[in-house]
């Protein structure tokens, strides 16, 4: 990681530089993939220590602040901000690139399956609508059509049947 230091109404020792790279070196796992570039920014106000770190990382930048009596203890706030943003983040990219694709989305692959010449070929007559209905409606319905069978939601059970006329001129009840 790239660190740039800056004081304003103080000068930047290595001791301050230390401290600061010592921290950065732990969370340094978090920032993994893209390099990252830190700016600290350090002053002093009328007895208080301020510290401001920016980091670009990606495509973002993580921003804290930290005022306190001790310059040690404001940077160590200010790192530990810092480490909870990159978290979150690191979090973010996680859970974006593990989600789930729509469907839509995803085509299947394109096959082209040829029916053999000498087999049977499958060839699709008409749709059927599928109606709640019971076995008895079914049966009347089954009266005037051509087919001799009649695709149903059966209403009592919300399953699937099918009602057909037999040779033996009954009718057949084939449930899901």
């Amino acid at each position: 990681m790239k660190l740039e230091f800056t004081g304003r109404h103080m000068d930047v020792t290595p001791a301050l530089k230390s401290h600061v790279e010592a921290h950065f070196e732990r969370i340094d796992a978090l920032f993994q993939g893209k390099p990252a570039s830190a700016h600290v920014i350090i002053e002093v106000e009328r007895g208080r220590h301020r510290s401001e770190i920016n980091v670009k990382w990606r495509n973002e930048v993580l921003t804290a602040t930290s005022d306190d009596s001790d310059m040690y203890k404001s940077l160590s706030m200010s790192i530990d901000k810092i480490e909870k943003q990159a978290r979150r983040l690191k979090d973010k990219i996680i859970q974006k690139s593990h989600k789930a694709k729509k469907a839509a989305t995803i085509r299947p692959k394109e096959t082209t399956v040829e029916p053999e010449s000498n087999g049977p070929q499958i060839i699709i007559e008409s749709k059927y609508s599928i109606k709640p209905m019971t076995p008895e409606e079914a049966v009347l319905m089954l009266k005037g059509d051509k087919d001799g069978f009649l695709l149903f939601r059966d209403a009592e059970s919300g399953g699937v049947s099918l009602v057909r006329k037999r040779p033996d001129g009954n009718y057949g009840l084939i449930q899901t």
